[in-house]
């Protein structure tokens, strides 16, 4: 019985060095565990590792997947112009603000120059180069038409970016807000509310229970300010640590954010797109359906996703129609099932998965403009209503005292 796949949890990342069979030297990096790890992979792979060190992390700026798009279309406009392969890696580098990314694209260049293939070049650094990547390029070496799939890929890596950035902006705003409201609010309770208690105290007269409630809310505040930011900094922490390393809790957070109301519907979107996007992208530059699906899974962000992916593709290997095994998924909508169906029929499925693909990247768009424009009153309405709260409260008894004088 098949193991279902998982995202593997990020660890630390190695560099190392060796011979291959035939006795040239070569390195990359890898992520892993430990060293053994890294060793032991490596001789599964043919490689005598002769050195294996934690890469130590620079001072200069983390390569990030937007300077890989920007790197993509740098490299897919000059093949196209024409210009040679290790030229265009030159100008590339120099060009580059990051020196990271300079140093990456000169490690590319020197492996090419002594005659890597450039797939195999990027194989080499799957911190930076996924399958996907290398698969589109190694089919683009194949097939003679590197440059037409660097610009594709190229495509494919902007609207991933820009639908990321999106989502990231719809998903921060609110928090963000909410962030600040809370150090506000703690701000007032610790310096300001504790003047006004002097004040009340004087008066020697019963408070109103809304006041209390804000005074006793301040003096654990005042009590206990360091555990509050301590505890909240502290789990924020290590909840993200988990989340990063730990399986079980991605499989639980991925599972939660398609559950959740208006923003499991983003991100549900935003995943079909991506799915049907990639796909389209391998399909179209002659991937077999089976190793495309390989890459496809991972690509949409979301372990469930990914595990229906896997399921699909063992489908798909014993002879299943693929909209037969994505129907078999529960997990696309008709409408994707039905543009699938078409594709299937009329030997297109990569342009029917691309207008699929173009189609829930516009809904993601919309529901993004839609949800910003909602979360601004409903965010001005709470802080009004959490901030005026205690302004009232505060003021209760000054009003209070007015009456009876």
């Amino acid at each position: 019985m098949a193991t279902e796949k998982t995202k593997n949890p990020i660890e630390l990342v190695f560099e190392w060095e060796g011979k291959d069979r035939n006795g040239k030297q070569v390195r990359g990096e890898m992520r892993a565990g430990g060293e053994n790890q890294v060793q032991a992979a490596l001789r599964r792979q043919g490689i005598m590792p002769s050195k294996v060190k934690k890469r130590r992390m620079s001072a200069g700026k983390a390569i990030k997947p937007k300077d890989m798009a920007i790197f993509t279309r740098q490299l897919a406009t000059m093949m196209k112009a024409g210009v040679p392969l290790l030229q265009a890696f030159d100008i590339v580098g120099r060009g580059n603000p990051n020196p990271s990314v300079t140093r990456l694209l000169n490690d590319i260049r020197t492996d090419v120059e002594t005659g890597t293939s450039l797939s195999a070049a990027f194989r080499k650094y799957p911190l930076y180069f996924d399958n996907l990547y290398c698969n589109l390029v190694e089919a683009g070496e194949a097939a003679g038409i590197l440059d037409q799939l660097l610009d594709r890929l190229a495509v494919y890596m902007e609207k991933t970016e820009a639908m990321k950035s999106k989502i990231k902006s719809a998903l921060m705003y609110p928090i963000s807000v909410l962030i600040v409201a809370f150090i506000v609010t703690a701000v007032i309770m610790i310096f300001v509310v504790p003047s006004f208690k002097q004040v009340f105290t004087s008066f020697g007269a019963d408070l109103p229970a809304p006041t209390l409630l804000v005074i006793a809310i301040s003096e654990f505040f005042v009590s206990y300010w360091w555990l509050i930011f301590g505890g909240l900094g502290g789990g924020f922490y290590f909840f993200m640590q988990a989340w990063r390393r730990n399986q079980k809790v991605q499989i639980f957070m991925d599972k939660l954010m398609l559950k959740m109301p208006i923003f499991g519907v983003l991100v549900e979107k935003s995943s079909i797109a991506r799915w049907t996007r990639t796909l389209s992208t391998m399909f179209a530059a002659g991937v077999p359906l089976v190793e495309a699906l390989d890459s496809v899974g991972g690509a949409a962000g979301n372990w469930v996703f990914e595990s229906a992916t896997i399921k699909i593709q063992q489908e798909v290997s014993t002879g299943t129609a693929l909209t037969v095994a994505m129907t078999n998924a529960n997990l696309f909508p008709s409408m994707v099932l039905q543009m699938c169906a078409i594709g299937e029929e009329s030997g297109s499925i990569d342009h029917m998965l691309g207008k699929s693909a173009d189609f829930y990247e516009s809904e993601v768009d919309d529901m993004v403009a839609g949800i910003s424009s909602l979360m601004e009153p409903i965010i001005i309405v709470v802080l009004g209503g959490v901030i005026g709260g205690i302004v009232v409260a505060m003021y209760l008894p000054i009003f209070k005292l007015g009456q009876v004088v």
